[in-house]
């Protein structure tokens, strides 16, 4: 027990065990709850490394655990070895090296056969914008002509095509129709993917149906 507490506070399984710590507590936080495993993936991408398709919590905590295993067995040997203290050291380096080589390549096998355990997000689309508020863009919008600008859920914009329904349906009854020019706000209430583009009506934030409002069909009857 004392030779396993001295060579685990040795350079260099020192530095993987606090490594190891800190990835331990990560795991406990999200058993709490207190955390998503999935917290660093929009902040760290893995791809490049070969270990993209799983949660980079999961892919980096196996390579701490890995890593620390392979410089902890590395660590034993060197001081059961008959080296110099300048040997040693060296070679301590080249075990730190080698653990983190090791451990890349056991995570990267790892990942290969289990990422189709962890299904990819679905792609943005374009019916994500349905029930978005625009701005229009172009001098008015007919029924074959219009453009207008949306916000997307992270915050970029992107120019769209719109189109308004002639005769327009009126929101209520006895409202006045409103016209859509430069300038104007106006609400997708649904998308057309044979025309590629968004049916649009002048945006009244006291009939705000919000963002997750799907239209049941598009102008003319047809299923949307």
């Amino acid at each position: 027990m004392d030779e396993f507490l001295s060579a685990a506070l040795a350079f260099p399984a020192v530095i993987f065990g606090a490594a190891l710590i800190v990835v331990i507590c990560f795991w406990l936080l999200v058993l709490a709850g207190a955390a998503g495993h999935d917290s660093f993936d929009a902040d760290l991408d893995t791809g490049p490394a070969g270990l993209g398709g799983v949660p980079v919590s999961v892919s980096v905590s196996l390579l701490v655990v890995f890593s620390w295993f392979g410089s902890l067995s590395g660590t034993v040997l060197l001081r059961h070895s008959e080296h110099g203290t300048a040997t040693r050291a060296v070679l301590a380096v080249a075990v730190l090296a080698g653990s983190l080589l090791l451990a890349w390549g056991a995570v990267r096998l790892l990942v290969h056969r289990f990422r189709r355990y962890f299904p990819a997000e679905p792609p943005p689309s374009r019916l994500d914008f349905v029930g978005s508020v625009c701005t229009i863009r172009t001098g008015s919008v007919t029924a074959t002509f219009g453009q207008a600008e949306v916000v997307s859920h992270d915050g970029s914009t992107a120019i769209v095509q719109v189109r308004r329904a002639e005769p327009f349906p009126l929101p209520r009854p006895g409202a006045e129709e409103v016209p859509l020019v430069l300038g104007g706000s106006g609400l997708l209430y649904a998308y057309d993917e044979d025309g590629e583009f968004f049916w649009v009506s002048p945006y009244d934030a006291a009939l705000d149906p919000g963002p997750n409002t799907r239209p049941q069909q598009l102008p003319g009857g047809s299923d949307s």
